[in-house]
């Protein structure tokens, strides 16, 4: 006899899907037993549903496959919300298995009862219950077949005693759709989009993580158009290695000279980006080019919107451009851009070895330069992201993945587990806040279990550094963000990982070292400067008020680790007559 719950393995492993995240319960034992008795499909036991669903949104993060993950009834439910969420607004395939009270008991206010199809809603784009086994296989199929088409998560939820009822059919077998179309826009947008681009005098590019595959195709432009190109956080991993245009990033955690490109411009083109600060953009004379048609003009008002693949339109338009002979605006802005980095550069170069506690701008430097090629860098929401921003050096193979879009704490462990998994064989650099692996510090543990090689380097400044910032600019003085003095090494060594602490500066670089080199799992907890913090590019009349009003403490602009290499390169590059 199969069960329900061993028809719903069997259509994952049709799926291609190894394994399944979560915490077993009453409500799963189905389902776990089922994946216990399957080749190929594995259960990973973490300590808390959200670490699941983050590690399971890393996973199909970095691999574009479905990942699951699962969560019993009641409140191994509502644990899941956060990494889904998170999964949701990053745009990739997970599907969530949300086992619910028994059946007959639904609507009767029973122990653990929540209503998994209601709740579910917002951070999902499919979410039905599973009520009898004549539902399967097709609503799984469904399920799947949503979360990979929509790039987006399904949640599938059934009562425990309904998984472990005899399936009422057989499983049979059916292909999922896994790789997508490719968006050509309609002939008249590429024509309008030519004679934009042809009739300007100075076009600024800038650039999402739309653009990936087609960093050959955004050079090709910017050398045609003399058209500096800045980026996005999401975009920076895949546009500014190799990229003679550069002119850095805009937003919160932004540097260099791509706001003042963005606004010195006659034509701004967006592409293949969602970026939601709109205050940073000029807000007129704009271009977006996007696969989604939904995100085209919600930023921004847009002269054109164009419909289409970023590489694909990219292609079609570029043989009816015509080459721009003034370079000025291009070489104004990567003067512009050296000179910013310059003035910054020093922040994290002065006086390092005799500077403690030490500055977190050196600890990401060092890391950067001693990181593998194609290191996988999971980043924590706050002062981790300002760090990873400005000192991580993509070149094509590294990735860095994060909370980029949904913002939660505490991503960047439990990124890291899912990461790691994916590919046990590369090197995976979780850059965890203090505040970030104190909230789900149990998946220590979990690393431990497994025997996961992730490194793991604390940015340990005893703060919420982030909101630290957000007070000062707003002219409050700082409240309630101290976490204190915590050694994190010494819970990590009593977890069963091995763990440095560090105070010294001039030890920081052996440490790292020997911690990216040992096999296995390793911490390194570096004491650094809560008052490191970060201030964007451009900032207000009203920020800087903030600011006068909280005065007493360092602020730093934070540096550009080996960007400032790259930036004078380029300006080297610059033709002379």
């Amino acid at each position: 006899m199969v069960t329900v719950a061993e028809q719903i393995v069997e259509v994952l492993r049709q799926a291609g899907v190894e394994r399944v995240y979560g915490v077993v319960g009453d409500s799963l034992n189905p389902l776990v037993d089922a994946i216990r008795r399957t080749e190929g499909i594995s259960w990973v036991h973490v300590r808390n549903e959200e670490a699941g669903a983050f590690a399971a949104a890393a996973e199909a993060q970095l691999t574009g496959r479905l990942a699951v993950c699962a969560g019993s009834c009641g409140p191994g439910n509502t644990h899941l919300i956060q990494g889904l969420y998170d999964a949701q607004r990053s745009g990739v395939p997970v599907l969530a298995l949300a086992s619910h009270i028994p059946s007959g008991q639904i609507g009767t206010g029973f122990f653990q009862e929540t209503h998994p199809e209601r709740v579910f809603t917002d951070c999902s784009s499919w979410c039905e219950m599973l009520s009898t086994p004549a539902q399967l296989p097709r609503l799984l199929r469904v399920a799947v077949q949503h979360a990979l088409g929509a790039r987006g998560v399904s949640v599938l939820a059934f009562p425990g005693d309904v998984a472990a009822l005899p399936a009422a059919g057989p499983t049979g077998e059916s292909r999922f759709l896994t790789e997508p179309g490719t968006v050509q826009p309609p002939a008249g947008q590429l024509t309008a989009l030519a004679e934009a681009l042809n009739d300007a005098e100075k076009v600024a590019v800038f650039a999402g993580a739309g653009v990936r595959g087609a960093h050959a195709e955004v050079m090709e432009l910017a050398g045609l158009l003399n058209a500096p190109v800045g980026h996005s956080l999401r975009g920076k991993e895949w546009i500014q290695y190799d990229n003679p245009y550069d002119v850095g990033m805009s937003g919160l955690l932004g540097y260099g000279a791509c706001h003042e490109a963005l606004h010195e411009a006659d034509l701004v083109l967006l592409l293949g980006t969602d970026f939601p600060y709109d205050s940073f953009l000029p807000r007129t004379r704009t271009v977006q080019i996007d696969h989604d048609p939904t995100r085209l003009g919600r930023r921004t008002p847009l002269e054109l919107a164009v419909h289409g693949d970023v590489g694909a339109t990219l292609r079609a338009v570029l043989p009816r451009l015509e080459q721009k002979k003034d370079r000025s605006f291009l070489d104004g802005m990567l003067d512009k851009h050296c000179k910013a980095l310059e003035t910054v550069v020093g922040a994290y170069t002065r006086d390092i070895a005799g500077h403690r506690p030490i500055h977190p701008e050196y600890v990401a430097s060092v890391l950067d330069e001693l990181a593998s090629d194609d290191a996988v860098f999971t980043v924590d929401t706050g002062m981790c992201n300002v760090w990873a921003a400005r000192y991580l050096t993509p070149n094509g193979r590294r990735r860095v993945i994060g909370s980029f879009l949904h913002g939660s704490m505490a991503n960047a462990l439990p990124h890291a587990i899912g990461a790691q998994l994916a590919f046990p064989e590369r090197q995976i650099v979780s850059m965890s806040g203090d505040g970030g692996i104190g909230m789900l510090l149990g998946e220590l543990l979990t690393v431990a279990k497994y025997r996961l090689p992730v490194k793991t380097v604390v940015f340990n400044n005893g703060a919420l550094g982030m909101i630290k910032l957000e007070m000062l600019v707003s002219g409050y003085p700082e409240s309630e963000i101290d976490n204190g003095d915590v050694d994190y090494a010494a819970i990590a060594r009593a977890c069963g990982v091995p763990a440095e602490r560090v105070t010294d500066p001039v030890r920081l670089r052996e440490v790292l070292a020997d911690a990216l080199s040992r096999p296995g799992p390793v911490l390194v907890d570096v004491v650094t400067d809560p008052n490191a913090l970060s201030i964007p590019p451009h900032i207000t009349a009203a920020q800087l008020k903030g600011f006068a009003l909280a005065a007493g403490r360092t602020v730093l602009s934070g540096g550009v680790g080996r960007m400032i290499d790259l930036a004078r390169s380029n300006l080297r590059n610059i033709p002379r007559p």
